[in-house]
């Protein structure tokens, strides 16, 4: 098998058969299969997914994982990794549309180029704007501190403040980057071997940059390949966001912590807990405000029901 997709589910069953469409409504020249993992969503996707597609999992192309408890991204994709045997692991997410060849770009890439580990594609929002986690600096102080203080919004262009989303870079070119989003995310299955699987501390957010922290450290490159496309989709009810902003700055706090805290003194790593942690509350304060808001306007549209995946 060359190429093993794994895509998240978790209560979006009309975004999961969306992507997985996208995938294989597409004649592809490398042979694949998809690891579709619900995580207890309870609400009938799984079992809506699976009459969709049944033609295709009798077949073997698509294969079901039905978790008993929502552990978060990084264990339902575990699951799937300790399956596979492929040469390549695509982690893509349930609220994505796989652009034209995408992967078929991404993955002839990565055959001429024996030393990369990861490649991640241009990743656009339905507005076609680039969602800037797709390209990334390791979240070290001095980057953190650019983009808490906002330095990193108000000088997006410079290349010493711009690291954080590396705002400085022509989103059309290629390049190396530090880390990559896990919306999609093409690994050489040598890489992971070599690396481990997923750190399942982490819930939501802050997984992917850790496997490309650790993936880097191991000698492979990572590239952002600005040829290949793909449409993510991002949204977050309000009584779900509360949640959403801790898992974040708890990613952060968990990173910083495995990465970071020998190396710097207590000073700075008491500056960067407060400024983790006070940004939460910040963020947590303004989403009750906008909730309670949002409460008395009647008129005012649903959002998507989120992906536990979204970054």
């Amino acid at each position: 098998m060359d190429l093993s997709i794994i895509i998240v589910n978790y209560r979006t069953y009309d975004l999961t058969k969306q992507t997985i469409e996208s995938v294989i409504n597409k004649n592809h020249p490398f042979s694949y299969e998809i690891y579709v993992v619900d995580n207890a969503s309870a609400d009938g996707s799984l079992e809506n997914l699976k009459k969709d597609f049944s033609r295709e999992s009798e077949n073997g192309l698509i294969k079901f994982i039905a978790n008993e408890e929502n552990k978060g991204f990084a264990h339902a994709n575990n699951l799937a990794l300790n399956q596979i045997s492929s040469k390549y692991v695509l982690l893509l997410n349930s609220d994505t549309i796989v652009v034209d060849d995408c992967i078929e770009k991404c993955i002839d890439y990565m055959e001429n180029d024996n030393t990369l580990g990861a490649v991640g594609c241009k990743v656009v929002l339905p507005d076609g704007t680039l969602d800037k986690a797709c390209r990334r600096s390791f979240p070290n102080f001095n980057v953190s501190f650019y983009r808490m203080t906002g330095l990193s919004h108000i000088f997006p262009k410079s290349e010493r403040f711009g690291r954080y989303n590396l705002t400085y870079l022509d989103e059309n070119e290629t390049y190396e980057v530090d880390c990559l989003v896990g919306a999609f995310m093409l690994l050489r299955s040598a890489a992971i071997r070599q690396v481990g699987l997923l750190d399942e501390t982490f819930f939501m957010y802050g997984e992917d940059i850790d496997w490309c922290y650790r993936i880097k450290a191991a000698g492979w490159r990572i590239v952002y390949y600005s040829d290949a496309e793909i449409i993510h989709y991002k949204g977050a009810s309000s009584k779900q966001k509360n949640k959403l902003i801790y898992e974040f700055y708890r990613a952060m706090y968990i990173f910083y912590n495995k990465h970071y805290k020998d190396e710097y003194s207590r000073i700075i790593t008491a500056i960067t807990y407060a400024g983790i942690w006070g940004m939460y509350g910040l963020k947590l304060s303004l989403n009750t405000l906008k909730t309670n808001y949002g409460m008395i306007m009647p008129n005012k549209p649903p959002k998507e029901p989120v992906s536990q995946l979204s970054k």
